[in-house]
C-alpha cells in the first residue's frame, strides 16, 4: 500500500527528514515501511496498518514543523508514542500550549509531551501538585519555570526551592568544607535551572535580597511560607515525617510543587518514602493533584527512554519471578 502526503514547502521536508534522513529512518525502522519524498510530497509504502501509523506520525511531525519546532529523534519518538497511544488527535493541545516563561537567553519554555502538558496545567490549577516520574521528564525544570513565571508576574513575592540532603552510602560529615559547601552539591540542579531562566547576575541579586531561597529541607522546619512558590525536589528521599513537615509549611497565597522518582529511593532500609505515602493519602483531596509522568515524557537523549524501558522490564521480570517462589 502507498499513501502520499502533500507538503507546503520544501523547507518543511528538509526539517522533517533531518540530517542524512535520520528522522524518517526511525519511522521506517519502527513501522517497517519505506518513506520517500518527491516534488513537495512524502510517500509511505508498506503494509496497510503500518503505513497508516507512519502517516499519522508524519502528520504529527509536520504539525510540529509548522509551529517552528526543530525535529529531532526525541520528537520522532514522541510522535510514535502518541500514535501508539491513539492520542495523535491531541497533538495540537501540546503544540498550542502557552509559553510558561522565557529563559535569560530568550528561549521559550513550553511542555513538549501530553504528560508534561497535563503536569503544567495541574500546577496552574492546584495549590499543591505532586509530579512523579523518571529522570528526564522535566518535573523539576517545568516546576521552576512555573515558579519564575509567577515571580515575574508578581503573583508571588518569593521562590523557595528545597531538597532532602540524602545520599546513597555517604554522610554529610565526611564531605569537605563548611555546611554550605557540604549541601551545595545536593542543590546544584536547582541552581542550574534558576541560572538558565534568570541569568547568574539576576539570580544572585534575587538571592541576596531573599526573594529566592535554595536550601536543604531541614531548614524548612518551624516556618510558615506565605506568598511563596515552593518546590520540593527529590521528594522520594523524604521520610513520612519530613513530607508532613514540608506540606504544613504552606501559607496564604502560596503554591507548592513536590517532585520525585519513586524508582530511585536512597533512604536507609526500613524507612518509608514520604512521597509514596503522600501519593496514596492525598490523591482525593480537592486542590491537590497527583500527576504521574512516564518514559514517554522523557525529553533528554532518546537512549534515556530505552534505559528506563529496560529497567522497567527488568523490574517486572523480578516481580514475576518472585511471585513464582513457593
Amino acid at each position: 500500500m502507498d499513501k502520499t502526503i502533500d507538503v507546503g514547502r520544501v523547507e518543511q521536508l528538509i526539517s522533517l527528514f533531518g540530517n542524512f534522513d535520520e528522522n524518517v529512518k526511525i519511522l521506517e525502522k519502527q513501522y517497517g515501511v519505506k518513506i520517500t519524498s518527491h516534488s513537495g510530497s512524502i510517500k509511505a509504502s508498506g503494509e496497510e496498518v503500518a503505513v497508516s501509523k507512519a502517516v499519522r506520525a508524519l502528520n504529527c511531525l509536520l504539525a510540529m514543523v509548522e509551529k517552528g519546532e526543530s525535529i529531532t529523534p526525541i520528537r520522532v519518538d514522541f510522535a510514535i508514542n502518541t500514535v501508539e497511544d491513539g492520542e495523535d488527535d491531541k497533538i495540537a493541545s501540546v503544540l498550542d500550549s502557552d509559553c510558561i516563561c522565557v529563559t535569560s537567553k530568550g528561549k521559550p519554555i513550553k511542555p513538549k509531551t501530553l504528560g508534561q502538558k497535563k503536569y503544567v496545567d495541574a500546577i496552574a490549577k492546584n495549590t499543591v501538585t505532586l509530579g512523579i516520574g523518571p529522570a528526564g521528564t522535566g518535573k523539576t525544570y517545568l516546576a521552576v519555570a512555573q515558579a519564575v513565571a509567577a515571580f515575574r508576574a508578581k503573583s508571588v513575592s518569593r521562590i523557595v526551592l528545597t531538597r532532602p540532603a540524602v545520599e546513597a552510602g555517604e554522610r554529610l560529615g565526611f564531605l569537605p568544607g563548611d555546611l554550605q559547601q557540604k549541601i551545595d552539591p545536593y542543590l546544584r540542579p536547582l541552581y542550574d535551572a534558576l541560572f538558565e531562566m534568570l541569568g547568574p547576575e539576576n539570580f544572585q541579586k534575587c538571592h541576596e535580597r531573599g526573594d529566592i531561597e535554595v536550601a536543604p529541607l531541614a531548614y524548612m522546619r518551624g516556618r510558615t511560607l506565605d506568598d511563596s512558590f515552593i518546590i520540593l525536589d527529590e521528594a522520594q528521599n523524604t521520610t513520612n515525617e519530613q513530607m508532613k513537615m514540608f506540606l504544613t509549611r504552606l501559607g496564604f497565597n502560596s503554591k507548592a510543587v513536590v517532585t520525585g522518582d519513586i524508582t530511585q529511593i536512597d533512604l536507609p532500609d526500613g524507612k518509608c518514602s514520604g512521597l509514596k505515602t503522600a501519593m496514596k493519602i492525598l490523591k482525593d483531596i480537592d486542590d491537590i493533584a497527583v500527576i504521574t509522568l512516564s518514559g514517554k515524557d522523557v525529553v533528554r537523549h532518546r537512549l534515556v527512554q530505552e534505559i528506563i524501558k529496560a529497567y522497567e522490564k527488568h523490574g517486572g521480570e523480578n516481580v514475576r519471578k518472585s511471585s513464582n517462589i513457593r
